[in-house]
C-alpha cells in the first residue's frame, strides 16, 4: 500500500512550462495559477472537496488560446494523481457523486481502474466562461481522465447557468474522487490483482 500519496510533476514543451504537487491526504488547501481565472477557480473547487492538497502554476501560450494551457494543466494534475495512487493498493477505487449549484445538478461516477476513458457531457450553451472555451472544460476533464487513467463519467443532469453548470460538475468529480482515493485495507482493488 501507498503510504505517502504525494507526487511533484515538472512538465516544459513549447507550448507550456508546469509546475505542479499534489498531496491526496491534505485538507483542501490550493494554490492555482494558470493565467486563465475561470479554470483556476474550477482546479482549486477541485481542490477543496477531494481534500487534496494542489499546488500548480502554468505558463503557457495563452497568446494563442486557452487550449494548451488548460490541457496540459489537466494532463499534469492526471499524471500526479496516477504517481500518487502507486500501485493503487489500499484504495476504494470506485466513487460517485451528486452535487447541486442552485439550479444545476451535476453528476460525476469515476473509477480508478488503471483503464482511461472518459465519457463527458456539461451541457453547457456559452461558448465561453470568463476567458477559457466551454469545449475546453470538457476537454480538461477528458484529459484528467486518461492521464489519471481512470474511467470517468460526468454530467450536468439539470441547470440554465454554464457557471453554475461547471462548478457543480467540479464539486461532483471532487467529492466521488474523494471517495474513491480513500483508503480501505491493503489489498489492490481488483480480481486481476492489478490495477
Amino acid at each position: 500500500m501507498t503510504t505517502n500519496r504525494r507526487a511533484q510533476i515538472d512538465r516544459k514543451t513549447k507550448e507550456t512550462a508546469i509546475a505542479l504537487s499534489l498531496d491526496l491526504d491534505g485538507a483542501g488547501a490550493s494554490e492555482i495559477a494558470t493565467g486563465i481565472g475561470f479554470l483556476d477557480h474550477m482546479l482549486a473547487t477541485l481542490a477543496r472537496f477531494s481534500h487534496f492538497d494542489l499546488s500548480l502554476s502554468c505558463q503557457g501560450d495563452l497568446h494563442i488560446d486557452d487550449h494548451h494551457t488548460a490541457e496540459d494543466s489537466a494532463l499534469a494534475l492526471g499524471k500526479a494523481l496516477d504517481q500518487a495512487l502507486g500501485d493503487r493498493a489500499g484504495i476504494r477505487r470506485f466513487g460517485h457523486a451528486y452535487a447541486p449549484l442552485d439550479e444545476a445538478l451535476a453528476r460525476a461516477v469515476v473509477d480508478l481502474s488503471g483503464r482511461p476513458f472518459p465519457v463527458i457531457d456539461l451541457k453547457f450553451t456559452r461558448e465561453t466562461l470568463g476567458t477559457i472555451a466551454t469545449e475546453n472544460l470538457t476537454h480538461v476533464l477528458e484529459s484528467f481522465a486518461i492521464a489519471g487513467r481512470m474511467s470517468l463519467h460526468v454530467e450536468v443532469l439539470a441547470g440554465k447557468n454554464d457557471h453554475h453548470k461547471a462548478e457543480a460538475a467540479f464539486k461532483a468529480l471532487a467529492l466521488a474522487l474523494r471517495h474513491a482515493v480513500s483508503r480501505d485495507g491493503d489489498a489492490i482493488p481488483s480480481e486481476k490483482g492489478v490495477l
